[in-house]
């Protein structure tokens, strides 16, 4: 190649050269501009986020006004105390004073509204929630409660964390946005809006620095105890599931022990009677357990308890002193077996007689089913009624058992009348015949009872024949027919002897049945007093 033609290749990329220069400048320009147009949009949208719905910067707002607002009350009252200690003040110096004054209320205002910020206007939001008691898991209806609690606090702390987290978020953003308007000013460094807004975000960094330092520590101490109450809730629970299952168990077996024997007396035992109170003993024996097995696992301090119901059965004694006794004549009733269900008994109150067969016997009362019998028939009119005894009448009421140890059968009497000249001997053997006949198999069955009781009374007259008694009446002889019966149906073989003696009787010519009579004598002139009429004794047993 040529001088030449090197020289024009030289001129030629010199021009090109010099023609790129301008271009390159231009897109570098361009990119400045471009990042300069970023770092002001992040700017805004920081600031932005930082303002709007954020407890933090508002906290830290108003904290800012609240110094500014004081700052403006200490200059402000020292402008009022020179003006009001000048001797002669001007129309416009008065005027300012009554400004300065009215302005002085207003901010005073302000700042009693905003007196919360006054000093550490983050504690409320720093202190954590408030760990309430822990409650006692001593039963299964506390672990409801137990779990109920371990949900709360669950929740507290959760929303506690959650302000950490949100106070790490804001200073990332106030770390951010303070390298964004350092850029900012690299680019512009005489821009003063630029440097006040840094100033204000290194100020409000330098306030959230410490905040942030306790909060973190806060939350790790609350945390940890959290922690520990819910590992210390957990044990419980686990405790009282596993207490609770014994318990069951245990309760469980005595239920399927119960059922078993009330099947196995119910299959083996064919009296009624017995066999409703082995299984009202039964029901009674499984609820002293179950209440005992309850009180012993769930009461720690039986001592406590034996104290608290020293204190409550001296109330109770004097304010439910009815019951009380009946509880009393509960036990009395029970251990004593002066009364057993299925006794015919005769229960009497206000003057009126009730006769029925006890149906059951609870701690406050027993159930007695009236029957018809000669008190019903005589007195009463009334029978198949259900009479409520409370027990506390064992104790001053008169209650007559007709069925006591064994006892099935009572004396039961009929009286009838015979003229003083009818065969007296024989209306009487007439009326041991009839009864001995009918009552037989009563007299027998009380004489082995009878036998068997000599051992536990002590008992004289053992006689169970039919027992003839006479007596002399003002209207002839009464024959009085004593025998045995069924206590609980001692109307039918009343009925049936009456019967049979009445039919006898008419049988015979030389006995009569006597009635009252009474004597009428006339005289024409004289007229005589009649005799008052008398009311014939009966002088019956009635029960």
């Amino acid at each position: 190649m040529t001088r030449r033609a090197l020289f024009i290749l030289i001129l030629m990329l010199g021009s090109t050269i010099a023609w790129a220069l301008p271009t390159v400048d231009s897109n570098e320009t361009s990119l400045q501009k471009d990042k300069y147009t970023a770092l002001l949009a992040t700017k805004e949208r920081i600031e932005f986020e930082l303002t709007e719905n954020n407890i933090w910067s508002k906290i830290y707002s108003n904290y800012h006004t609240y110094q500014g607002l004081k700052t403006q009350k200490i200059l402000l009252s020292q402008k009022i105390k020179i003006l009001e200690n000048k001797r002669k003040l001007t129309i416009e110096q008065i005027k300012e004073l009554e400004d300065n004054k009215r302005l002085l209320e207003t901010l005073k205002g302000k700042l009693q509204l905003l007196g919360e910020y006054e000093q550490d206007p983050f504690k409320k939001f720093l202190t954590p929630p408030i760990i309430e008691e822990v409650p006692k898991i001593e039963s299964p209806f506390s672990v409801i409660s137990a779990l109920s609690y371990r949900e709360k606090i669950t929740s507290n702390q959760d929303e506690y964390h959650s302000r950490y987290i949100s106070l790490e978020h804001i200073m990332k953003k106030f770390q951010k946005l303070e390298s964004i308007i350092k850029q900012l000013l690299d680019n512009d460094s005489a821009n003063t809006s630029y440097q006040e807004a840094l100033k204000d975000t290194q100020s409000q960094i330098q306030t959230f620095a410490p905040v942030i330092d306790i909060f973190k520590t806060t939350e790790k101490v609350y945390s940890k105890k959290i922690d520990e109450i819910e590992l210390n809730l957990k044990i419980d629970v686990q405790r009282e599931i596993e207490r609770t299952m014994v318990i069951g168990s245990i309760v469980v077996f005595f239920v399927f022990l119960l059922l078993l024997i009330k099947y196995l007396v119910k299959r083996y035992m064919s009296d009624n009677d017995r066999f409703y109170s082995i299984n009202k003993a039964l029901n009674i024996s499984f609820i002293t357990i179950l209440i005992l097995t309850l009180l012993l696992a769930y009461i720690e301090n039986v001592s406590y308890l034996v104290t608290i119901l020293g204190f409550a059965s001296a109330g109770i004694a004097i304010a439910m002193k009815d019951w009380f006794m009946s509880l009393m004549g509960w036990a009395t009733i029970v251990m004593g077996g002066a009364i057993h269900v299925g006794d015919r008994v005769k229960f009497q109150r206000g003057g009126i007689e009730y006769i029925g067969d006890i149906v059951d016997i609870s701690m406050l009362r027993m159930t007695m089913h009236e029957d018809v019998t000669l008190t019903a028939y005589m007195h009463n009119r009334r029978a198949g009624r259900i009479i409520f005894i409370p027990n506390n009448f064992i104790f001053t009421d008169m209650i007559a058992n007709y069925s006591h140890a064994g006892l099935k059968t009572v004396w039961d009497g009929i009286d009838f009348m015979v003229t003083f000249d009818s065969d007296i001997q024989k209306a009487a053997s007439i009326a041991k015949e009839v009864t001995k006949k009918y009552s037989k198999g009563y007299t027998d069955i009380t004489r082995k009872q009878l036998n068997k009781l000599r051992s536990q009374y002590h008992m004289k007259n053992t006689n169970v024949e039919p027992r003839i008694l006479t007596f002399i009446e003002p209207y002839g002889m009464k024959i009085s027919a004593w025998y045995l019966t069924n206590s609980y149906a001692t109307l039918t073989l009343r009925s049936t002897i009456s019967v049979e003696i009445i039919k006898r009787i008419q049988d015979e010519e030389n006995i009569q049945l006597a009635f009252p009579t009474q004597s009428i004598y006339m005289d024409k002139n004289v007229p005589k007093p009649m005799p008052e009429p008398e009311a014939m004794p009966m002088g019956e047993e009635t029960f």
